[in-house]
């Protein structure tokens, strides 16, 4: 009796039951690992064939079609050179691609910023009082799908100057998603947050503090990621047309001395950054949004 009841001997018929519990048990972690490895598989071989389907009607459209279109190898070698030396500067009209991303990134989240720091203001005031946002809204509708480049000869003629006049048609695209996103999340506010505040007697600052700014994060957050998406594409159309140092002009340049290869080059790189600032806002978004823990 002094053996436990793990150590006692068990019989054959136990220890069949037990070696069937076993099996049983590795079959869900089985699956789960051969789910995972589909998954993998997926994600990689869907993307891959995929960029090989474009890839080879890339050829064929450039054999058959238009012969004066670089190739895919073409445009590698092209990314090469590009590369090999991005932050290269030989005067105002002659700098690696590295310096033209940096330009207009720069003016992308100066404008961005700017949007933020006055669009979120709007927007409480908007959810807040309804006679603000009857007063904002047929402004707002009016001005939202205005084309950017629409904007571009009012830039110029109040900065008499590129790099502002790209800064402002930035600012003056990319306000409205953060502008109405964020007087959505007011307005999504339950009445009961509010009706604490009065019973503890809140001041403004507080209510905003602690009731309107956690409140509707998410839907600020969801703003900024929309106005970053509308400044990236808005500052390539903006930079073709004013000239300069910038990803746009890079492209309109390259299109004015006949380097297709390079305006393919180019096209990626704008696509990759896309991402990247998508991806950036993402985190940011799962980080500070409490709905998406």
């Amino acid at each position: 009796m002094s053996n436990s009841l793990d150590e006692m001997p068990l019989s054959r018929p136990d220890r069949y039951t037990l070696a069937a519990m076993q099996a049983k048990a590795a079959l869900p972690e089985k699956k789960v690992r051969k789910e995972q490895w589909r998954d993998l598989t997926t994600t990689l071989v869907l993307p891959l064939l995929t960029f090989a389907i474009v890839i080879g009607v890339w050829i064929i459209v450039q054999q058959k079609f238009a012969t004066d279109l670089p190739t895919p190898l073409d445009t590698w070698h092209r990314a090469v050179t590009l590369f090999s030396d991005p932050f290269h500067d030989a005067g105002p009209n002659n700098k690696g691609i590295g310096w033209q991303l940096l330009y207009s990134l720069g003016r992308v989240l100066s404008g961005f910023f700017m949007a933020v720091i006055i669009g979120i203001p709007i927007g409480f005031l908007m959810g807040m009082s309804n006679t603000f946002a009857k007063a904002w809204q047929p402004l707002i509708q009016i001005l939202k799908p205005v084309s950017p480049l629409a904007w571009l000869p009012i830039g110029l003629l109040l900065f008499k100057a590129v790099n502002p006049s790209a800064i402002f048609v930035i600012f003056i695209t990319s306000i409205w998603p953060v502008i109405l996103n964020t007087a959505s999340g007011v307005k999504a506010i339950p009445d009961d947050y509010m009706n604490v505040a009065k019973i503890l007697r809140l001041n403004s600052f507080e209510i905003t503090h602690k009731i309107l700014i956690p409140a509707t994060l998410p839907h600020i957050l969801t703003g900024m990621r929309l106005s970053l998406s509308v400044a990236w594409m808005v500052i390539v159309a903006a930079e073709m047309l004013t000239g300069g140092v910038g990803i746009g002009f890079f492209v309109w340049d390259e299109w004015n001395n006949l380097n297709v290869a390079s305006i393919f080059v180019a096209i990626f790189v704008i696509g990759l950054v896309g991402i990247s600032l998508e991806s950036l806002m993402m985190l940011l978004h799962r980080r500070f949004d409490y709905n998406a823990r």
